[in-house]
């Protein structure tokens, strides 16, 4: 009697199998990208573009690349796994006609950008009323989280630098819509930077600033209703002027450094002046206090300015910094919101960690690497990477419910994209059958069914 060795079968591997599709929950993003008009948004802003008797059209082929880095690729030649599948994706150009296309892109330099950023904007708006009462506004209002992030560079490309934590590479700061508690959210600015960028550039951060509004549907690129958040980068005079600038009128809530004025001013804050801070959850945090420091302290700031300090028991092992003071760890930040309570508003401001969230997701998806050499060719990089961003986050928004809209990429792309599937032709039909045994086709097909019961764009 013969006894099986190992822990897994074996089986004959032949190549020649046929009507097989690899990758075939990717039929998920082809359809957002149906119902949400991106591509036929991303061509007519290529137009301009598109040489006379081509056989590819500029907007597909950019298309195809943010497909492809949406799918789990961080390089131009992985399009290779969308030529592969003609039945799901189409046609599909080659690798020298992607290069051109980025090439001729990168030499028309800011107006392909500009070109790329209103198609973008354009689609925004319309998926945003389509997801209803799960878009990011449902609420009447829109958080924009600006955050930097390091790219690390392993070979020397154009404006590559040592960065601040002794690596080499570049600085982007980039901007994201929150979108709550119950979602993920989607980019809305990439400026690309080299490593040895500051942080506390307050020009940077309204420049940035400035993206991220025009990606928004008009009624809130000016006005309380947006609030801007930022960590203690964007804690500097003009960047706070420039948010509270008369005409402007956003919401901001920044964070700020602890310098010495500021640590003396908490030294002097009586105890009856500490208010419990809160949970999301509207317990109270263990442990935490806020407070809001007035005075001179304010002088030379806004006005309406507030500025809001909160001190919490480190958690174990953490390193106290010389500005802390009775072995609480001190944060600050400034806002102009007026008439709630300080323990809300901190918490507000404490929620602005998800941008790292989101920062785990862009890393994960294309921004891994910047892989061009030159700079203008991966500022067309970034906005590929943020249109695979925006796929990801309208997918989940517009077809996923429950715990499966918080999945991340890596997530997604295990559970959902992978799935094999068998492409059948009925008559005049054809129709992809995804695998039964696989745990999460049903995940997709009623995700599917949702995105067909959507309007189609126009």
């Amino acid at each position: 009697m013969k006894k099986r060795i190992g822990s897994y079968p074996r089986a004959l591997i032949e190549g020649g199998g046929q009507a097989v599709v690899s990758q075939a929950g990717g039929v998920l993003l082809v359809e957002t990208v149906r119902k949400a008009g991106l591509d036929t948004a991303i061509s007519a802003a290529l137009t301009p573009w598109r040489k006379a008797r081509a056989v590819h059209d500029p907007g597909k082929i950019l298309l195809d690349v943010a497909l492809a880095v949406a799918l789990g690729g961080d390089c131009l030649a992985d399009v290779a796994m969308l030529r592969a599948e003609p039945a799901v994706f189409g046609l599909v150009a080659s690798d020298p006609t992607v290069s051109r296309l980025i090439d001729t892109l990168t030499a028309s330099g800011e107006k392909a950008l500009r070109a790329i950023r209103a198609a973008r904007a354009e689609v925004r708006q319309q998926v945003w009323r389509l997801a209803g009462r799960t878009a990011p506004d449902a609420g009447g209002t829109v958080t924009v989280d600006l955050d930097g992030v390091l790219v690390i560079a392993h070979s020397d490309k154009e404006h590559a630098a040592p960065t601040w934590k002794r690596t080499y590479g570049h600085h982007p700061l980039m901007g994201f819509v929150d979108h709550g508690p119950g979602g993920t959210g989607e980019p809305v600015a990439a400026l690309l930077r080299p490593g040895n960028a500051g942080s506390n550039t307050a020009t940077d951060h309204i420049t940035a600033a400035q993206l991220a509004l025009a990606q928004l549907p008009k009624k809130y690129r000016r006005g309380r209703r947006t609030l801007i958040r930022t960590d203690s980068a964007g804690g500097t005079h003009d960047f706070v002027a420039w948010l509270a600038q008369r005409g402007r009128w956003l919401s901001y809530s920044v964070g700020m450094v602890i310098t010495e004025q500021v640590h003396q001013h908490v030294l002097n804050i009586p105890a009856s002046a500490w208010t419990a801070a809160v949970e999301a959850d509207g317990e109270i945090r263990d442990g935490a206090w806020v407070a809001e420091l007035t005075g001179d302290i304010l002088d030379g700031w806004p006005k309406a300015m507030r500025l809001i300090v909160s001190k919490e028991r480190p958690h174990p092992g953490a390193q106290l910094r010389l500005t802390d003071t009775d072995g609480m760890r001190l944060t600050c930040f400034a806002t102009n919101t007026s008439g709630r309570p300080i323990a809300e508003l901190e918490l507000r401001h404490r929620l602005r960690t998800r941008a790292e969230d989101r920062i785990r997701a862009a890393r994960a998806t294309g921004l891994r690497n910047l892989p061009l050499h030159r700079t203008a060719q991966n500022r067309i990089w970034l906005e590929i990477v943020q249109i695979a961003l925006d796929l990801l986050a309208w997918m989940a928004m517009l077809a996923l419910t429950g715990k499966a809209r918080l999945w991340e990429p890596r997530r997604l792309r295990l559970r959902l994209f992978t799935a094999a599937g068998q492409l059948v032709t009925t008559g005049r039909r054809r129709i992809l059958r995804l695998a039964r045994h696989w745990p999460w086709t049903g995940h997709i097909t009623a995700a599917l069914d949702r995105l067909a019961h959507l309007p189609d764009p126009g």
